[in-house]
């Protein structure tokens, strides 16, 4: 039989895990309280109780605050956890080094001058016998001179002062290591190399704001910066500057998108920061104007304006733009997108041709107010009575023919396709002045190719205005709205990905379907069909066109004529 075996029971109920390594190598040597500390620790964590208090850890093990507290920087000395913060007091519990074996046992003569040379450098507190041992590990298991590893500690207390913890120090050795420098000349040369970047990496920090005090860490970006990426010193906190960094963290990310876009120079980077400034308030300019809230610009700023920027619309140019889409409803940067997109295709570009054709789509807009006005209809002008009339002067009709069918369609059932038919016939018997159609009457009973296309016109005018009455009754609900706007925002961003960035692409398709799920459940929850968006033409062969696929007269055409 085993020697340790347990019940069903306690097989089934809940547990508290420990790493072996902890218990193999620690558990034989650490204080038993402190096991304890450990153990209800990681108690706390694993039931999902982490923010419970040190309070809480103290009365639960009849301690006293003080005394969880050393204990847990008696582990922290082993590296078991790290204490992050005083107050409020908080800890991490870390993972172990060793796989097996109890901590290494050192003969305390054999580094007696070591050890009276490092507790002289650390005066702020007395160095416990764990942290010596981890001192030893490093000797031994590193292999450093302790020559070295006392000027290591003596650079670390002067950076970082006399209460200095041991995980920085082991963090700088082991930096230290991993480069090969153990000895005692290489650490002179490396802590020498280090003194002299110092005085540039204080006038950086100084000139940015950065408080901290360079250390080896910030010696290797440094040398990063002005080696690898090639900037000078002035480079440097011009970037800082104009970015208003804070930390070096941020100064590299930036400095790594600097390099990205080929900008070196003071003069190339503060004018690349202006730029972004300037796209980054344009956006909010654009947002502001269309009516769009943004929580986040930046993805506005990649999919949208720097995306028309590129296309050589300057970001004045774009907030015009963004006011004539909203005036005339389209009220998102997806529509606005659409409208660019389509200036252009046109040539339509600089700020000049811009204003110019924004001047001739009110002027065209006010004429065909007159129009609608003519037939008798009220409304405002929407993008269909533009195609119809873009449609009508390529026909070679002028404003005041068109303007004449207008009268002839008043008070006629949708007013606007019968301008299409009267002005479809007078074209095909090449009619285009006033004088030509004033005489122009249709025989009783006989049937016109405008009878025929006005009635095909209508048909389907019908359909297709009902699917868009369909959409449009969805779109009123704003959960369905939102996420038919997350759609088109994929689709835009899909289409760029696939250039760009194939396993972007494969996350935004993830995207596009998981919202297509969440559009077909909300759909069924409103009760409305999707397949009510198509337009459903009375004749399925010609689409209520008249003609088939091969432009041969359709059955249904057969049949009107011979109702008329």
């Amino acid at each position: 039989m085993a020697f340790i075996s347990v019940s069903d029971e306690v097989a089934n109920k809940s547990f508290t895990y420990v790493e072996n390594k902890f218990i193999t190598k620690y558990l034989p040597v650490l204080n038993a309280v402190a096991v304890k500390v450990y153990l209800y620790s990681l108690y706390l964590f694993q039931s999902g109780r982490p923010n419970s208090s040190v309070e809480e850890l103290a009365e639960k093990l009849n301690l006293t605050v003080e005394d969880v507290k050393a204990h847990f920087e008696a582990l922290e000395e082993l590296e078991l956890v790290s204490v992050l913060s005083a107050s409020p007091f908080e800890v991490k519990i870390l993972d172990a080094e060793n796989v097996s074996g109890t901590p290494k046992k050192f003969k305390p003569e054999k580094y007696a001058d070591f050890t009276k040379a490092v507790q002289s450098i650390i005066k702020g507190r007395m160095i416990s016998t764990n942290e010596f041992r981890e001192y030893f590990v490093l000797l031994e298991e590193y292999g450093f001179e302790q020559t070295a590893l006392i000027m290591i500690i003596s650079y670390c207390v002067n950076l970082k002062g006399d209460n200095i913890r041991l995980p920085y120090i082991k963090k700088v050795a082991k930096n230290f290591a991993e480069e090969g420098v153990t000895t005692t000349k290489k650490v002179d040369e490396k802590l020498s190399a280090f003194t002299s970047s110092t005085p540039a990496l204080l006038n950086i920090f100084k000139s940015s704001g950065i408080t901290k005090q360079p250390d080896i860490d910030d010696d290797k970006l440094y040398k990063k910066w002005t080696g690898e990426l090639g900037f000078e010193d002035k480079a440097i906190i011009a970037c800082a500057k104009n970015f208003k960094i804070k930390t070096v963290e941020k100064l590299d990310t930036n400095l790594e998108e600097l390099y990205k876009n080929k900008k070196f120079d003071v003069k190339e980077i503060e004018d690349f920061c202006k730029n972004k400034n300037a796209v980054y308030s344009a956006t909010l300019d654009i947002a502001k104007a269309l009516g769009v809230y943004m929580q986040n610009s930046a993805p506005y700023i990649e999919t949208y304006v720097n995306v028309w920027c590129d296309l050589g619309f300057n970001l004045n140019c774009l907030k015009k733009i963004a006011d004539y889409c909203f005036k005339n409803g389209r009220k998102s940067f997806e529509d606005m997108h659409e409208f660019v997109s389509k200036l252009y295709d046109g040539g339509i570009v600089s700020d000049g041709s811009v204003d110019e054709y924004i001047e001739k789509t009110k002027i065209r807009d006010n004429f065909i107010k007159t129009i609608l006005s003519a037939c008798g209809l009220t409304r405002k002008v929407i993008d269909f009575d533009r195609i119809s009339y873009e449609k009508w002067k390529s026909w070679n009709f002028s404003d005041e023919m068109i303007l004449e069918a207008a009268r002839l369609s008043e008070n006629k059932l949708n007013p606007v396709s019968y301008i299409n038919g009267i002005l479809s016939a007078w074209k095909n018997e090449g009619k285009f002045t006033p004088d030509a159609v004033s005489s122009s009457v249709r025989p009783k009973g006989q049937t016109t190719k405008a009878d025929i296309e006005r009635h095909y016109y209508n048909l389907r005018h019908t359909a297709e205005d009902n699917a868009e009455k369909a959409l449009n009754s969805a779109l009123a609900d704003s959960e369905y709205a939102n996420i038919r706007r997350q759609l088109n925002e994929l689709a835009i961003s899909l289409a760029f990905a696939e250039v760009k960035d194939s396993n972007e692409a494969e996350i935004i398709s993830k995207q596009i379907k998981k919202l297509e799920t969440d559009e077909n459940k909300r759909l069924k929850e409103l009760c409305i069909d999707k397949s009510d968006f198509i337009p459903r033409y009375s004749c399925t062969i010609c689409n209520d066109t008249g003609y088939t696929k091969d432009g041969s007269p359709c059955e249904c055409m057969k049949k009107f004529i011979t109702t008329l």
